[in-house]
């Protein structure tokens, strides 16, 4: 395996996204071979493999849904399993395992679903939950489903110079250090918000899976141009940005109380669901 290239990206199915459009990222790694140090022709002409592949994780997937009928949070809180009622909020919290998901249910029938990795686990957890609702007595019906929010994650094999990068990109690119350690990059179409740190780690929340790929195929060229050397990025910045990284990547929960159903970031989906079938099973 050449240490010196970069393959294009490949995606797994569990934990990350499946590629599917990677010729953006293709070129510019194709471009930028020589900068590299390596004979990209010559790999492929004896069969060898492209190199380091550069893996999309997707860390959380937010939906909502509606049952379409009210919901008596006490009486889910006494009747339910793993259920945390937040009676000063008006909602409550019911944990399934698999997948591994958070319901956030609301007395109106609005459900929000957190943890899942990928878009299909997050509609079989968010159908297990009004399941586990319909055995309890009330009269479910599952709609209105949507995915409103994807956070996924990247590290680059090289480190960026993030200050150089926001100067060039004013129109996109926000960089307050005393703020954020990142820059932060909004992408309008595909819609996308990227965090970009100097360490090549890449935090991604967009509306859906696919963005999140394309988000990352489009800021690839731009920021590659801008790679440096360990030496060449402040010690102290990267401590910053490693600290931050850890403590922000992998939470769910918002960084406060969400008091309504409309306090989540909610993107337009024209995506619906049928009446909730009572007699599928969906454990």
């Amino acid at each position: 395996m050449a240490e010196n290239q970069h393959a294009l990206l490949v995606v797994g199915e569990d934990g990350s996204i499946n590629g599917t459009n990677g010729d953006a990222l293709a070129a510019a790694l194709t471009d930028h071979t020589d900068f590299c140090g390596g004979d990209g022709g010559a790999e492929a002409e004896n069969g060898q493999d492209d190199g380091p592949t550069i893996d999309i994780i997707i860390n959380n997937v937010v939906a909502s849904y509606s049952t379409r009928c009210h919901l008596d949070l006490r009486r889910i809180a006494m009747d339910g399993k793993h259920v945390e009622y937040k009676r000063e909020h008006g909602m409550c919290n019911m944990k399934i395992r698999r997948p591994y998901t958070t319901a956030t249910i609301w007395s109106s029938g609005k459900i929000t679903c957190t943890g899942a990795t990928s878009e299909e686990a997050c509609k079989i957890a968010a159908r297990r939950f009004a399941r586990q609702l319909q055995r309890m007595g009330f009269k479910v019906k599952f709609s209105n489903f949507r995915i409103v929010n994807v956070l996924g994650t990247c590290i680059l094999p090289f480190k960026i110079k993030i200050s150089n990068f926001s100067r060039k990109y004013p129109e996109h690119a926000s960089y307050e250090p005393e703020l954020h350690p990142g820059v932060t990059y909004k992408i309008k179409e595909p819609k996308a918000t990227l965090k970009i740190f100097s360490t090549g780690s890449i935090t991604v929340t967009a509306p859906c899976v696919a963005n999140v790929q394309s988000a990352i195929e489009h800021i690839f060229p731009l920021v590659l141009e801008f790679r440096t050397d360990d030496q060449d990025i402040d010690k102290n910045l990267l401590e910053n940005e490693t600290k931050f990284i850890r403590k922000q990547r992998g939470i769910v929960k918002p960084k406060r109380p969400v008091m309504n159903y409309e306090d989540y970031e909610e993107f337009d989906s024209d995506d619906s669901e049928g009446s909730f079938d009572s007699d599928e099973s969906q454990d």
